[in-house]
């Protein structure tokens, strides 16, 4: 049994395989779809066996669905902690749509298989994705209440379509986004803000940026 000094060392390097098979797998998945490709072709690109791979995740539907998992965990934190940093709730939905948009474009093959491949998986691994969106788009209407509440946001505008077409909106620019493109993230980011600033904000534009 590990004792607690190579613990953290064999806790360290199960997340950097994990980390290295579902990047890997995410960049076959979106180059060849799911349904294309082999449990053969990712152990490959992981330089691994086969039976390496099974022994980690019994089906590819049970990878997919951790490569999912893995990819709205890290938008959470990355959302999380740009929340934390400022009490003010006008702000809080400033930062956490920037924050989105660079966990969207930071690796955009584990981004576009989470948007576009959750629908390859059925039953229970789909409900499992579900829910952890569904956890997500919480943390969401929580900071757009809060907003509410606090006088900031018109209270007669409809929060679940403001978020329903906020998150599309936001997700869609993984499709198209080109790092060396006309715009850069804080400028897709803020003309959002100044959509929202614009049109559903109570008593003007209160800390928007110029």
């Amino acid at each position: 049994m590990p004792t607690s000094k190579t613990q953290p060392v064999i806790a360290a390097t199960e997340g950097a395989q994990r980390a290295l098979i579902l990047t890997r797998a995410a960049r076959l998945f979106r180059k060849k779809g799911f349904e294309r490709t082999t449990v053969k072709e990712i152990a490959q690109a992981c330089e691994m066996l086969p039976g390496s791979l099974y022994y980690r995740y019994k089906t590819k539907e049970e990878l997919l669905v951790d490569l999912m998992r893995y990819g709205i965990e890290d938008v959470m934190q990355d959302v999380l902690a740009s929340f934390e940093q400022t009490e003010d709730p006008s702000e809080q939905l400033r930062y956490c749509i920037n924050a989105h948009l660079r966990a969207l474009v930071s690796d955009s093959d584990l981004i576009f298989v989470l948007l576009f491949e959750w629908r390859a998986l059925g039953g229970e691994a789909q409900s499992d994705i579900i829910a952890l969106r569904d956890d997500y788009e919480r943390l969401w209407s929580d900071i757009l209440e809060a907003m509410v509440q606090e006088g900031v946001l018109k209270p007669d505008v409809d929060l679940k379509l403001l978020r329903l077409v906020g998150i599309g909106s936001l997700n869609w620019v993984a499709t198209w986004y080109d790092p060396e493109g006309p715009y850069d993230l804080d400028q897709i980011g803020g003309f959002l803000w100044r959509i929202i600033v614009d049109a559903l904000l109570a008593g003007g534009a209160r800390g928007a940026p110029s």
